[in-house]
Formats: structure tokens, sequence, C-alpha cells
């Protein structure tokens, strides 16, 4: 078990962007065809995350053309470039299953926003 420890270890990535389920994200992925290589982006709804260390992997969620797609990330893949939060979802459940069923406006989440921290006043003094 150490040898599968200590080679986990190595390919894990360092830097891991900070998203959680309900988040809307573009997920930028490195695509091969042929000899040429591209970014792609996939745009859409974090529904799922589940695992820990390099078994680690987050399913996101998307209309196109009216059908569902849903795309499963494994998080420290090397294809993985970034992780981008472009609106923050206020959720209540771990698992957004219940999307699946959902059509239309239906889909829309409410948005969580951060609280601005103001100055103290000890520190004017």
């Amino acid at each position: 078990m150490n040898i599968i420890d200590t080679l986990e270890k190595e390919t894990l990535k360092t830097t891991i962007p900070s998203f959680a389920v309900g988040d809307t994200v573009d997920v930028y992925t490195q695509i091969v065809e042929g000899e040429k290589e591209r970014t792609q982006v996939f745009s859409g709804t974090v529904i799922a995350r589940r695992g820990r260390g390099i078994r680690e992997t987050f399913t996101v969620r998307r209309i196109v053309q009216g059908e569902g797609v849903e795309r499963i990330f494994p998080l420290h893949s090397p294809k993985l470039l970034d992780v981008k939060v472009t609106k923050s979802g206020k959720v209540r459940r771990a698992k957004l299953y219940y999307m699946r069923k959902r059509t239309g406006k239906a889909t829309r989440l409410k948005e969580k926003f951060e609280e601005k921290k103001e100055p103290t006043e000890e520190g004017q003094a």
C-alpha cells in the first residue's frame, strides 16, 4: 500500500480550484485531435462531487438544444487545465440529481452572494 500512496502523491495537483455543488463553472480541458492540441470549454452546473484524493471526480450538467448533457471530470487529471466559477449557487443538497428531471426555468438555482467585510473601527483609532 505504501508504494501506491507514494505514486498517488506524485500525480496529485498542488493547486485545486475551489468550487462547490451548485456552482456554474467553465471547465477547460485539453483535447488532442491527431497531432493538434486545443482547449475545449464545457460550461454547466456542478451537480455532484465524489471521491477523495486522486480518485476525486465532479459531474457537470448543461442543456444543449433541449437535451441534458452530463460529463464527469477527474479533478487531478492532467487533461483538466482549469475550472473557473462563473456563478455560485445556493443549495441544500450534496447531490443535485433532481435537476435531471427539470427543464426550462425550473433549472435555475438561487445565487449565493459573498458578504463584503467592512473594516473594523478598532484599526482606525
